[in-house]
């Protein structure tokens, strides 16, 4: 882990821990479904949301995602470019690769650097509507 993500993953803690105020952890997991015990690690540092997570938590306290996405680390600037980690991307190709009602054409072999899988991703929701990636 780098300092500057470090650092951005630590800002997004202090933030939801503020945005929850008095609410008790049990009745943000009553809300959201997401475990007390995440959510706890989440606001003590130690974990870095996902981007559904962040979603969840979004909606429930009424603020805007993109500022929780850009706390976490996922989103870059102000104008909403993301920084997708490899590992979402890499999970969302191999959802897209896995999807049954997607098992049409040529599959690519070898393997692919992280652009030419976002570039698959990206033409798999245009097609489909489905969003995989922020």
């Amino acid at each position: 882990m780098n300092e500057d993500t470090g650092f951005r993953e630590m800002q997004i803690g202090p933030l939801l821990k503020g945005l929850r105020g008095d609410t008790s952890l049990r009745e943000v997991r009553r809300l959201t479904g997401i475990s007390n015990s995440y959510l706890s690690e989440i606001e003590r540092g130690e974990r870095r949301p996902g981007i559904n997570v962040l979603r969840r938590l979004a909606a429930l306290y009424g603020v805007d995602v993109k500022r929780l996405m850009r706390s976490a680390g996922y989103l870059d600037n102000e104008d909403g470019q993301t920084n997708n980690d490899p590992l979402d991307v890499d999970r969302a190709y191999r959802f897209v690769l896995e999807d049954p009602e997607f098992r049409f054409g040529t599959r690519p072999r070898g393997p692919l650097d992280i652009e030419a899988k976002r570039f698959i991703v990206e033409m798999y929701e245009r097609l489909t509507g489905k969003r995989l990636l922020d």
